[in-house]
């Protein structure tokens, strides 16, 4: 059994303990302006909880990649996920950012704690796999419990994705609304790096405006909560399949993680060590980019 298809078992437990850390007085307080920061998933996740912390009315709140944060702007506060704590963007950008800052990370001994002015730990969601998936969906539902959410029932809508069935498809293209999108972009990363699958991911209404041109028989469109009007039927008229699910949409995406280990096994990959990546990118000075 790989190590990705340990930890996407044991996602409930996560997401139990997760919430008991929402506590936290370095989480941002209501009105400030906050930077939500991290890298490829970690990022997709900051996707996520910046919408539902704006929906929440909290205060305006922007995701950045930690390489594309914009010099000279001012926050309240910066949030920094990272797993691994050893991201070379994230190190930079928080050993130069004038804001409050917090680390949410799965090591609270690496060099981030030394350049974030806080740091919270979920140990408990470490993963050997290089590919993320417990600690990510436990740090979205720290940060849902923080936003006020009722997170006590995620814990057993994820034991249900564990056992839901999965779909078969040639291609699949996510879609999402709100902080959904956030959601749909770290599935299609999922089957990418996991298993080197086709797929794609955008804004729902986005989906129309050009990419449904790849829908066909054989074709699959995952959507995370609940579609547009009309947009299921019109997928449906390509002659593409629909999937939908009446979870909460992080539930959904632990389908997703299922789907992506069984696929790299099936391909004869490694899940846990996907083609080019490693657990932390660490760059040479001179290859930090600006």
């Amino acid at each position: 059994m790989s190590h990705l298809s340990q930890e996407i078992a044991t996602q409930p437990e996560c997401w139990r303990r997760a919430a008991a850390l929402a506590a936290s007085p370095d989480l941002p307080r209501p009105g400030e302006r906050v930077a939500v920061i991290g890298c490829g998933t970690s990022y997709y996740m900051a996707m996520a909880y910046i919408a539902l912390r704006e929906r929440a009315g909290l205060g305006e709140t922007d995701a950045w990649p930690a390489s594309e944060f914009p010099a000279g702007r001012r926050y309240d506060r910066v949030v920094a996920l990272s797993r691994s704590g050893t991201t070379t963007e994230v190190l930079d950008l928080l050993s130069r950012v004038g804001s409050p800052s917090v680390a949410i990370t799965a090591d609270p001994a690496a060099p981030i704690a030394r350049v974030a002015g806080a740091v919270i730990a979920c140990e408990f969601a470490d993963e050997a796999s290089v590919v993320q998936t417990r600690f990510a969906t436990t740090a979205l539902v720290l940060l849902r419990a923080h936003l006020g959410e009722d997170t006590a029932a995620l814990p057993d809508a994820a034991r249900r994705a564990l056992a839901a069935p999965l779909p078969a498809a040639e291609q699949i293209t996510f879609l999402g609304t709100g902080w959904t999108v956030g959601l749909a972009h770290e599935a299609a990363l999922k089957l990418r790096e996991a298993a080197g699958f086709w797929t794609e991911s955008y804004p729902a209404m986005e989906y129309r405006h050009g990419p449904i041109a790849v829908a066909a028989p054989g074709r699959l469109v995952w959507i995370f909560g609940v579609p547009p009007a009309g947009l299921v039927d019109q997928i449906r008229a390509t002659g593409a399949e629909v999937t939908t699910s009446p979870e909460d949409p992080l539930a959904d995406l632990v389908r997703v993680h299922r789907l992506a280990e069984s696929l790299a096994v099936e391909r004869g990959l490694d899940p846990d060590h996907p083609r080019h990546l490693t657990r932390s990118v660490l760059l040479e000075q001179g290859n930090r980019g600006t």
